[in-house]
């Protein structure tokens, strides 16, 4: 998981998402090389170009994941260096679908092929750069950037799974209450990014808070909306007015530049929850 400032407002660069797109030129021919092996009932051609296909497509879709991971890296705030170097791997295939393709499929010499392996394997990273080597992490003083980055991960995991469980709501009042519970826990997320000397006191809240807005969530999506009563209902929106509230309290502390004071009355927050 890779942390990155929150912005409803995001939109994809279109430069981004067309990278690798230079890998077309070369699926277009094999693509066509298959339709008229087939048409020409060329058995053997037929199989070796649609190999040379399949492996061509196949390094087109791992590069992809590659552009796809060295975004989210430079995007990120703080992270570590991605684990499989994707694009490592997609140029390594490249040179090994050239080498078949020319050699195997095709009737170029050893020598040529070895050549033109190696001139895709260097040209794929004098086009596309490397991956990502180096970890994003910075000395936080007496925390450690590695308990940074656990919090910080576990917190935007259980962000992304509240959300993703709330879509099952068809009360809008409930889910309105939820997505703004949302929005805030991004904000103090993005506040820890820059501040993480408060993490230790914000985890316990975010814990809290969190699980409790998920444990919500669980017990309204495991029965009928309609089996709610609405005794229940009021109650469940007033729950989430409470929390909202102790939640808006935090953040302006954190905007005036107050330690988190999270601890206080965190049991009396967990028994509201729980009942």
């Amino acid at each position: 998981m890779i942390l990155k400032r929150y912005n409803s407002e995001a939109v994809s660069i279109p430069w981004k998402r067309q990278r690798g797109w230079l890998f077309y030129l070369f699926l277009l021919p094999l693509f066509f090389s298959v339709i008229f092996a087939l048409f020409g009932l060329n058995l053997k051609a037929l199989f070796l170009n649609a190999l040379a296909f399949l492996l061509m497509y196949g390094t087109f879709r791992l590069a992809r994941k590659g552009f796809e991971q060295e975004e989210a890296y430079d995007e990120a705030a703080l992270t570590k260096a991605p684990k499989f170097p994707l694009k490592l791997f997609a140029a390594v295939l490249l040179a090994i679908t050239v080498y078949y393709t020319s050699y195997i499929a095709g009737n170029y010499t050893l020598f040529n092929t070895l050549f033109l392996s190696a001139v895709s394997f260097a040209g794929f990273f004098l086009y596309y750069g490397f991956d990502p080597r180096k970890d994003k992490l910075k000395d936080f003083g007496d925390i450690s950037s590695e308990l940074v980055l656990t919090v910080l991960t576990e917190t935007e995991e259980k962000i992304d799974a509240i959300s993703k469980a709330a879509e099952k709501i068809e009360d809008r009042p409930l889910y309105n209450k939820i997505q703004l519970a949302v929005t805030h826990s991004q904000t103090i997320l993005d506040a820890l990014i820059d501040k993480p000397e408060n993490i230790r006191a914000a985890r316990t809240f975010l814990v809290v808070y969190l699980d409790g807005v998920a444990d919500v969530i669980e017990a309204y999506n495991a029965v009928e909306e309609e089996s709610i009563s609405p005794h229940t209902r009021e109650k469940l929106l007033t729950l989430m007015d409470e929390v909202e509230a102790r939640f808006e309290k935090e953040l302006q502390r954190l905007k005036a530049n107050h330690l988190f004071d999270l601890d206080v009355n965190i049991d009396t927050l967990k028994a509201q929850i729980e009942h």
